[in-house]
């Protein structure tokens, strides 16, 4: 198990998932690499560990930059931060590169602070924002149509019962506003069956999917996936870590169809015209936690990681549609 990060004080160690798989299939590590989520750091120290020249670390939360000043400072110029994030991190690189790491969804260090509102394990005030700024979860909540509610949780959690949930939170914030994480859980958990044991809770889907929705991850994951096109040197190394099956399902269309490998589900459908592969894939498949690191490390147990290489041909942008994003627009928001 690796050491404390430097500068570190817990003796419990941040512990980066699926970073041995990393290493592994994307070995020699060498050149410039970025971290497109530099949280506490884990993803960071192990590429320059295992002889990254030097890595860009990109957080758009203000707090992961804050922390990471402490133990980035031994590694000197060898580790640059930056505020920012996925969709622009060509242009905050500012220099071809030989790796991208993406580690999606939200980190531990905002799930295990109450007061950034993430998790319905703490009670916290409703927020949820990853850059500390702009519509948090309470404005989401307490100023999105009915309708709209519905469609994020069941676009983006997967939610069956999303116009039930919805209809309960529009009833709900009609007596009071919602603002804290007890409260939403509450009323989420009263619209399902109670869970049986070691099934997770009633408020998962729904937190899920309002998470997704305030920070538009979706958005940022395909934008970021066509940034690290661009930034990649020919050869250069795209990792990509999901943590649930739809930030899977795009991150695997993106790699089906830059590597030429998209299925043809249409035989009478045209055939695409830019068949040149930008990628090639280096994992066939997902790779997933063993048993060893799921037992370390319970939160790595959804986790999948998929790696392609950079071919020289020119970079392309794919659509939203071509990604199979969902398109919702949440009231108030562009």
């Amino acid at each position: 198990m690796p050491g404390p990060l430097p500068g570190q004080t817990s003796d419990a160690p941040h512990i980066p998932v699926l970073i041995e798989a990393i290493l592994r299939e994307c070995a020699p590590i060498t050149g410039v690499w970025l971290d497109g989520t530099l949280g506490a750091g884990g993803y960071t120290r192990e590429l320059l560990k295992a002889g990254a020249d030097r890595v860009i670390g990109v957080d758009r939360d203000p707090l992961a930059l804050q922390l990471a000043k402490d133990w980035a400072a031994p590694f000197g110029d060898r580790c640059r931060l930056v505020a920012g994030t996925f969709s622009d991190l060509d242009d905050l690189a500012g220099e071809a590169l030989d790796g991208v790491v993406l580690d999606l969804g939200v980190s531990s260090m905002q799930l295990d602070l109450a007061e950034r509102g993430f998790s319905f394990m703490k009670d916290g005030p409703l927020d949820m924002r990853m850059s500390q700024s702009g519509p948090s979860a309470a404005d989401l909540v307490n100023t999105s149509d009915e309708t709209v509610l519905a469609d994020i949780l069941y676009h983006y959690g997967e939610e069956r019962a999303s116009r039930r949930i919805a209809h309960a939170i529009v009833a709900a914030r009609m007596q009071e506003p919602i603002t804290t994480t007890a409260r939403l859980a509450e009323i989420v958990a009263k619209c399902l069956p109670r869970p049986k044991p070691g099934q997770s809770h009633p408020a998962t889907r729904s937190f899920q999917a309002i998470r997704i929705a305030v920070n538009t991850e979706f958005e940022e994951l395909a934008e970021g996936l066509a940034a690290a096109e661009r930034a990649l040197k020919p050869g250069g190394l795209l990792a990509v870590v999901t943590f649930h099956s739809l930030e899977d399902r795009i991150v695997k269309r993106f790699f089906q169809l830059a590597s030429g490998h998209e299925s043809n589900a249409n035989r009478y459908a045209p055939a695409r015209a830019d068949t040149t592969a930008r990628f090639e894939m280096v994992t066939r498949k997902a790779v997933a936690p063993d048993d060893a690191e799921v037992a370390r490390n319970p939160r790595a147990r959804s986790a999948k990681l998929r790696v392609g290489r950079r071919t020289g041909a020119p970079a392309l942008s794919l659509s939203s549609a071509e990604l199979g994003l969902p398109e919702i627009k949440p009231k108030g928001r562009r």
